[in-house]
């Protein structure tokens, strides 16, 4: 390959630069592709939590994403913070104009710090508008919940039903994430085309994981438009973000929950 692929993230911005279209280029450009965003949202946030936020208004959101594919190829689209159900349905309507190749879907509803990001008119309609576009959704167990109007799962066979039962809301595979099992490990699993795949983790000790939704489904982003296969693209991206908590001390940032080193790689 000679040609360095792009990557559009859709989301919202973090000032902190730790989670939101600043986690995401960092993402983009760690993983080797020229990262682009549009924003959905502005917000007031830290290391120790979310004070306010500010929205785009759907229009503007649209002429954004045009004015992108207008001009610039686009060979992976992640959305992250959508906020509103308007947000939500002006980017569908977008994307099915103009059909990326891979689209990976973050349901970004919580902050780290407990604070909502997603209205709730908006759940519904980035169930029906956006699951169906995408590519990949990247839940963690909460969120997998919320989108499939029941309760936690908290063990294996469940979180595997789970993301099955994802995909047939419309989406082409489904990764639930298990940072919220009660286990001393942190296990994902990935469910694409028509099986399950595993994907074990060691439960890292730290305060730093501000941005790692953000920074995971990113580099899933990145990876998806570098080789096209899902489980290699999960693969390489969590290995990426498990180095980026690891080295996560070596920054000094805020007082509350730091961010991961996205190059930790280059510093």
């Amino acid at each position: 390959m000679t040609t360095i692929r792009n990557v559009l993230s859709i989301a919202g911005s973090d000032p902190s630069g730790g989670a939101g279209i600043q986690a995401d280029i960092k993402a983009f450009s760690a993983n080797g592709v020229y990262g682009m965003a549009v924003v959905t949202a502005l917000t007031t946030q830290n290391t120790q939590g979310v004070t306010g936020v500010e929205l785009v208004s759907p229009d503007f959101v649209t002429r954004q994403i045009d004015a992108i594919f207008a001009d610039i190829r686009v060979d992976a689209v992640k959305i992250g913070m959508v906020a509103t159900a308007g947000i939500a349905m002006a980017i569908a309507a977008a994307l099915r104009r103009h059909r990326p190749a891979h689209v990976v879907l973050d349901p970004v509803m919580i902050a780290k710090g407990g604070d909502r990001l997603l209205a709730e008119d908006a759940v519904a309609a980035m169930r029906s508008e956006l699951l169906p576009l995408a590519t990949m959704i990247t839940p963690n167990i909460p969120e997998a919940a919320v989108l499939l109007g029941e309760e936690e799962v908290s063990e294996r066979g469940a979180m595997e039903d789970a993301a099955r039962r994802l995909t047939a809301l419309g989406c082409r595979s489904a990764l639930v994430k298990g940072g919220h099992m009660p286990a001393e490990d942190s296990p994902d699993v990935l469910f694409a085309d028509g099986r399950a795949t595993w994907f074990e983790g060691r439960r890292l000790k730290t305060a730093n994981t501000h941005g790692t939704g953000c920074t995971l489904s990113s580099a899933i982003a990145a990876q998806l438009a570098l080789t096209g296969d899902p489980v290699e693209a999960v693969r390489r991206a969590k290995s990426y973000v498990a180095e980026a908590i690891a080295a996560s001390a070596r920054l000094d940032v805020g007082s509350g929950h730091g961010p991961t080193h996205h190059f930790h790689a280059q510093w």
